[in-house]
């Protein structure tokens, strides 16, 4: 791109015979491409000598907000999570909205997830979606697996699903012998390393499998894909 020439969205609107507010909204929905590079910018400069295209199927409107869903890796947090979400570690396998540029801008994080832990975090553009995983938090269900070493004491597990807060009891239970399952709403970062320690063991592994009910499945450690329009939290 150049910064001589003229906005892109000029010449689309003198080449598709449309207005600029029409032809902003093509650009910006990722229906534009110049010299066969898709752009999403209203603002890019363009040269006459430059071949400019609609793509087919056009829609003229304004794109929706986005939320992804990422599989962290143990030891990725803040500004280094959100830098890995690139159009490189989008999941192929699936289908969601076309990838473009826009959509890793803006991106807020939503119910955090400690460092050390690996699994299920959320980034979204969508101020519903956010406020929802805000002020609902204490209300939707987290699921998780903790891999443990030590001994636990007698009544460790009775004492593990007692490990809540009263209105947000935790469920625990034996995956294997090294292995607990958590669930419960209202977890919040370390909670499960403070609870398990109580009890005589060590946390040296956990991933967070759930949020509500979307699930992390078949996501690819560090990948990331987008939340389809049926999934609620």
């Amino acid at each position: 791109m150049t910064d001589e020439g003229i906005r892109l969205a000029k010449r689309v609107a003198e080449t598709a015979g449309c207005s600029r507010a029409e032809a902003e909204r093509y650009i910006a929905g990722g229906w534009v491409s110049v010299d066969g590079e898709v752009i999403d910018d209203p603002a890019t400069r363009v040269l006459p000598a430059q071949q400019v295209l609609l793509l087919p199927g056009a829609k003229a409107e304004e794109p929706q907000p986005v939320t992804i869903l990422l599989h962290k890796p143990a030891g990725l947090h803040g500004k280094a999570a959100l830098d890995s979400l690139q159009q490189g570690t989008l999941f192929e396998e699936e289908r969601g909205p076309r990838f473009l540029k826009r959509h890793l801008n803006k991106l807020t994080p939503a119910m955090p997830l400690e460092a050390m832990a690996s699994g299920l975090v959320v980034f979204s553009q969508d101020w519903r979606v956010l406020r929802k995983l805000g002020q609902d938090s204490d209300r939707i269900e987290q699921e998780y697996v903790a891999e443990v070493s030590g001994a636990i004491v007698e009544d460790g597990l009775a004492r593990l699903n007692a490990g809540g807060r009263p209105n947000a009891p935790i469920k625990a239970s034996w995956q294997s012998e090294a292995r607990l399952r958590f669930a419960g709403k209202g977890i919040e970062p370390g909670q499960i390393e403070a609870i398990c320690a109580k009890v005589g063991l060590q946390v040296t592994g956990l991933r967070r499998l759930r949020i509500g009910r979307v699930a992390l499945s078949s996501l690819p450690l560090g990948q990331w894909r987008y939340l389809r329009e049926i999934e609620r939290f």
